[in-house]
């Protein structure tokens, strides 16, 4: 097969487009033929040789990345049912990379299988970076009485973000950075769309909806963004914090307000990001209840993932442009 792989960590240019052998599945697995395999921020940071998260650094190169893969089961290991052949599915590979490649193999309880009318990128986009903002949205209880402000909100997780909270009734600011970007949010639905390059964006949304408008803030960006959208929070309203991907993968970026500070505007700011989100699901261990929740909606038509595609031989091209915050939507690879 055909696959990407890393052998050294450093730029996107150490991922080379090479044959390696074909995964076999073992016991209780089954092998995907990929038809889209999805590339997510943290995929950038191990490529690196960085820790982020609970995911680990591979401790043995060369390796595949990628967590994350839809198309049809050709193969199956011991143990698994014979019925699966053949199917469309989508799978999150968990801890074990694989998924720029041609195949890749995953345990057979990690599968969802694909309605009809679903696409293998539309799934793709929902089985990882859907399931974190059906994370993020434990904690929002949205309706036509809300206000909403996304950040990023033409990225993988703000544009659904977007899309929820107008199927939910509420009014969205969707905050993006550029032309192509503010045209993508404004074409999912956000009731303004504004550019965070401008400095005066927070005016735009103070003279369209007055003085501290928004009931919620959700964010995964951190840095200077964050903290300018937070003074655009009513008294009584939630900071939800998800990430810091303004700030070079720095923890300390997170835009969560010291509690004094919180107190003194009247507002909940808060992190959301990793344990709070899995207690509220009982753990971890069932985060495909978050999988779950996520491809419900792209298959009930509620939301429309925006996605960006790339052949899989240009995952490097790929990786720089999410770096740079130059991609739209989830970034999927599909093999040509």
């Amino acid at each position: 097969m055909r696959a990407i792989r890393l052998h050294s960590f450093g730029p996107a240019e150490n991922l080379r487009y090479e044959e390696a052998p074909d995964p076999v599945p073992a016991e209780g697995e089954v092998r995907i033929r990929v038809a889209a395999a999805g590339v997510h921020l943290v995929d950038t940071a191990l490529r690196e040789g960085l820790a982020l998260g609970p995911t680990p650094v591979p401790v043995a190169l060369p390796t595949i990345p990628g967590r994350e893969v839809a198309g049809t089961v050709d193969a199956v290991g011991p143990g698994v049912a014979e019925t699966w052949r053949g199917r469309r599915v989508v799978a999150h590979l968990g801890m074990a990379p694989g998924g720029y490649a041609e195949l890749a193999v995953t345990g057979a309880e990690r599968l969802h299988v694909l309605p009809d009318g679903v696409s293998e990128a539309h799934a793709l986009a929902m089985v990882g970076t859907g399931r974190t903002a059906m994370g993020v949205l434990q904690f929002a209880e949205l309706g036509p009485e809300d206000t909403v402000v996304v950040l990023a909100a033409a990225g993988g997780i703000g544009n659904l973000l977007v899309q929820y909270a107008r199927s939910a009734g509420a009014r969205v600011v969707g905050v993006a950075g550029g032309p192509e970007k503010v045209a993508a949010v404004r074409g999912v639905g956000a009731d303004l769309a504004v550019d965070y390059t401008d400095p005066g964006w927070a005016e735009r949304v103070t003279e369209k909806f007055g003085r501290r408008p928004a009931t919620y803030l959700l964010e995964g960006v951190g840095g200077p963004a964050a903290r300018t959208a937070i003074g655009l929070l009513a008294k009584g309203g939630t900071h939800l914090s998800y990430g810091y991907a303004a700030t070079g993968f720095d923890p300390d970026g997170q835009a969560v307000l010291p509690p004094e500070e919180a107190a003194r505007l009247g507002v909940d700011s808060r992190s959301v990001l990793g344990p709070p989100m899995f207690e509220r699901i009982g753990g971890m261990e069932n985060v495909r209840v978050l999988e779950e929740r996520a491809l419900g909606l792209v298959a009930a038509g509620t939301v429309t993932p925006l996605v960006r595609r790339y052949p899989l031989a240009e995952a490097a091209r790929a990786h720089r442009e999410l770096e740079s915050r130059g991609t739209v939507g989830k970034v999927v690879l599909v093999p040509v």
